[in-house]
């Protein structure tokens, strides 16, 4: 079993820690609605994506993006 030589000090753990940090999300405006909208998806108020309807209007669920 593999057991350490020597103790990490919470220093060096968490210099190690630095980058797991969770970043922000970057919403972008939507260029028809105007409501915030995550970047490379439809938007979920107007159904519009790229200057172009693809869903009817107030039928997105963002809960069903993984499925």
């Amino acid at each position: 079993m593999a057991v350490p030589q020597n103790r990490v000090t919470r220093s060096r753990r968490d210099m190690r820690r630095a980058h797991d940090a969770l970043v922000a999300a970057n919403p972008n405006e939507c260029p028809n609605c105007g409501e915030l909208k995550r970047p490379h998806h439809v938007c979920a108020a107007c159904g519009h994506y790229a200057d172009r309807e693809v869903v009817a209007a107030g039928t997105v669920d963002l809960d069903e993006d993984a499925a």
